[in-house]
């Protein structure tokens, strides 16, 4: 028997249809196991443990009376703090919102709660999934896992760390500009962002009407799929969603990948200031290992990635200022520091400025559209560097985290974060798998194949604190 928090979603699952456990115990256990390790890491802003409870006697309840709404029915999970929920606080990490109680779930929370799944809480982000990690906020910043002195990546921080640290096994995060992939890289995680319109954002507090993007991050590839399976799907109240069919997201985790061709834009990260040559020798070697298992796999050239990152970087200041412009001029010493000072570009983007960057967009979602015209995805960094230690931040400018994600924020493409390793200094090393267009079952078969082939998660973290294993 393994430890509780150590089931998979489609493990726990099986357990809780044939009777063997039940989704108390799981509630029970995660709350007890977030009351313990939260304090070292402070993932939770809010832990929601009399209504998790309470969600999770119905789905015993349902389970006993033969009634099964789903593959997340009685599963505990939690959101980033930016996703409406009814009755429950939502605050973005901010003195803004910090009494802020719904009335109404966000899409992805009423998708959760129509399968019957437990929600334990809300979960740290940056400010307003933008300002971070920061001190000057009513609630402190979360950790890494790995090691508490270092960060765990922004904006899905509080996510990313609580799945690593096995208090969920699958919590909901928002992608910007690598939200999502830059914490799962950080805190050795799978962080998956859809395809742009495949999953609601109604509910959740827009950071960029035009980049925003939901998705999981979880602890296996399958549990991210599963979580897609609940989540996704076409919301008329969501000006960007797609109305296409929902596919079969587990279709393709035992396909393999041989026969597969794989793009490597290896230039992006090999040529960048900074890199680390153990990031480049991880990635090098997981593209070999992919190669090994099947998949052909040719370095490609796609336009500079600077290119991408100015673009996405003057679209998310404009409408990041477009959304926050009153607060920002009524209340601005109510915004954090590093919030304050990303936020203030906006104010001087001009409308050319604007113009000429949706034109270069639209440039380079074709680029990559071309190359995915030959190869069935793309491979590359998620991140150039570990997770930075808190300590070396300067406080006085927010910090440029080296996360290589905006690209396909910017073209809207499917993209995976998935752990390939350890740096000498044992913090979890990455790497992105990239699809084509509403293709998210070939990023997740891709990075499943690798999962199983590479064993990436033989152990969690390990804390020190009796009654953490």
């Amino acid at each position: 028997m393994k430890a509780l928090h150590d089931y998979s979603i489609a493990e726990a699952g099986a357990l809780l249809r044939d009777g063997s456990i039940t989704s108390m115990a799981l509630t029970e256990h995660a709350l007890a196991r977030i009351k313990t390790i939260d304090p070292l890491i402070n993932s939770f802003i809010t832990v929601a443990g009399e209504s998790a409870l309470a969600d999770a006697a119905d789905a015993d309840a349902s389970f006993a009376r033969g009634i099964d709404r789903g593959p997340m029915q009685g599963i505990p999970h939690a959101l980033k703090d930016i996703f409406d929920t009814a009755g429950i606080r939502t605050t973005c990490h901010s003195r803004l919102r910090i009494d802020n109680i719904p009335q109404d779930d966000s899409a992805v929370a009423a998708r959760f709660r129509a399968q019957g799944a437990v929600l334990l809480g809300k979960l740290a982000t940056h400010e307003f999934a933008l300002g971070g990690p920061s001190f000057d906020l009513p609630f402190p910043p979360a950790r890494n896992p790995w090691n508490p002195d270092h960060i765990p990546g922004g904006s899905s921080s509080g996510s990313a760390a609580a799945v690593a640290a096995g208090l969920v096994r699958m919590a909901m995060g928002s992608d910007t500009g690598g939200s999502i992939r830059g914490p799962a890289a950080f805190c050795g995680t799978v962080g998956l962002k859809p395809t742009y319109g495949r999953v609601s954002r109604r509910g959740v507090f827009p950071l960029s009407y035009s980049l925003d993007h939901c998705g999981p991050l979880a602890w296996t590839v399958e549990d991210s799929a599963i979580a897609m399976q609940v989540i996704a799907g076409f919301d008329p109240c969501d000006p960007g969603s797609v109305d296409l069919p929902v596919p079969d997201f587990r279709s393709k985790l035992n396909r393999g990948v041989e026969g597969l061709r794989l793009g490597l834009p290896r230039h992006w990260f090999v040529k960048a200031d900074g890199v680390s040559p153990e990031v480049v020798r991880a990635l090098d070697d997981a593209a070999q290992t992919l190669a090994r298992l099947g998949a052909t796999v040719e370095e490609i050239e796609l336009p500079n990635y600077e290119l991408y990152n100015a673009c996405g970087r003057v679209i998310m200041a404009s409408e990041a200022f477009a959304i926050h412009e009153n607060d920002f001029q009524t209340r601005p010493l109510d915004y954090g520091l590093y919030t304050y000072l990303k936020m203030t570009p906006g104010a001087f983007v001009t409308a050319a400025d604007f113009v000429q960057a949706l034109r270069l967009r639209r440039e380079l979602a074709l680029a990559v559209n071309a190359q995915l015209k030959d190869f069935d995805a793309l491979i590359t960094a998620s991140t150039l560097l570990p997770a930075a230690k808190f300590a070396d931040l300067d406080p006085h400018r927010p910090p440029n985290l080296p996360v290589q994600a905006m690209p396909f924020n910017v073209t809207g493409h499917p993209a995976m974060s998935i752990p390939i390793g350890f740096s000498a200094s044992g913090l979890p090393l990455s790497m992105q798998i990239v699809g084509r267009a509403f293709d998210e079952p070939t990023v997740l078969g891709i990075g499943a194949t690798f999962e199983a082939a590479r064993n990436t998660h033989p152990h969690r973290p390990s804390f020190g604190v009796a009654g953490t294993a």
